[in-house]
């Protein structure tokens, strides 16, 4: 039978966070979580969209544990700052991260401490806030961390020579670096894990092809209004719900006995939609060798050394 959110799991007294959470893939997860009784943290770069993404989820789960805390992965203060007072809140510990945010082909831009956004954003954020709320993570045995990564990362490739894209910037081509950092990411973290035997288990997920604002945000961002207008029509007609987007998320962090460095995605053609599954990921993102320089490139740009030893 294909998975859906009716097969999670009870969640209460678990604590989850995540990221990205007012909008699209991050609000359907956060709210799907809620109904399950987990605590959820909204960490949201807009607080003030942040409470109006709370305020619905409470209206549609009354019994809904949810709180909603500043967080941008652009920042790396705001980003030590999130996670040193997320600690400090929850002496017991954290059950599930969710690194869900993410932002995709952006013009060329950088981040408040001077790296690629894209890069930045959705693959060098998310690796200090996991590493510094990892204690945390090895304080609940059995957490997980959920990095949701794209199909998009089977275009990508790690140009180790210009991460930030200083002397060639593609829009889209930093984007697909950015996803298959992710899964790098991913498949590193969960091999140091297993040498350290802390009992945390690393995961990936995709959406598929799912119906959000991120494939509108540029267009919109520039003004250009018929071109937002023409995509958001073709989401309506081909894309998945956000809400089966956030399924393989879920699956990856709620069903039990799946082993650590799996990717979840869709069923159906392409990997575009469908119901959540394991999947596979391309030659590039099973690069062990790239995945170790990926994760001490990271320590050296964040300046987060993770707690294995």
């Amino acid at each position: 039978m294909p998975w859906t959110v009716a097969d999670m799991p009870r969640l209460n007294g678990r604590t989850v966070i995540v990221t990205g959470a007012n909008s699209g893939l991050g609000y359907c997860t956060a709210l799907a979580l809620a109904n399950s009784g987990a605590d959820v943290t909204l960490a949201v770069r807009s607080v003030e969209r942040g409470e109006a993404a709370a305020r619905t989820i409470r209206a549609s789960v009354t019994s809904a544990t949810v709180s909603v805390a500043s967080l941008d992965l652009a920042d790396l203060t705001s980003i030590r700052a999130f996670a040193q007072r997320f600690s400090s809140e929850h002496p017991s510990g954290l059950d599930l991260l969710i690194n869900n945010a993410g932002i995709m082909a952006v013009p060329k831009s950088t981040t408040a401490d001077g790296f690629e956004m894209q890069f930045g954003t959705n693959h060098l954020g998310h690796f200090a806030l996991t590493g510094l709320l990892l204690p945390a993570l090895v304080a609940v045995p059995g957490s997980r961390v959920v990095t949701v990564s794209s199909f998009a990362h089977r275009m990508g490739k790690m140009n180790f020579a210009d991460l930030m894209g200083a002397r060639s910037y593609r829009a889209w081509g930093a984007y697909g670096q950015s996803k298959l950092a992710n899964l790098l990411f991913t498949a590193e973290l969960q091999r140091r894990l297993s040498l350290a035997a802390m009992h945390v288990k690393a995961m990936s997920a995709h959406p598929g092809y799912a119906n959000t604002n991120l494939q509108t945000a540029v267009a919109r961002k520039a003004g250009r209004t018929l071109q937002a207008r023409m995509t958001q029509s073709f989401n309506n007609l081909a894309a998945q719900s956000a809400q089966s987007g956030a399924l393989p998320t879920l699956f990856a962090a709620t069903a039990p006995g799946l082993p650590g460095d799996s990717f979840v995605g869709p069923d159906g053609f392409m990997q575009l939609r469908g119901h959540p599954v394991l999947v596979d990921r391309s030659a590039a993102a099973r690069d062990m060798e790239a995945a170790a320089t990926l994760w001490q490139v990271s320590e050296q740009l964040t300046a987060v050394h993770y707690p294995f030893d």
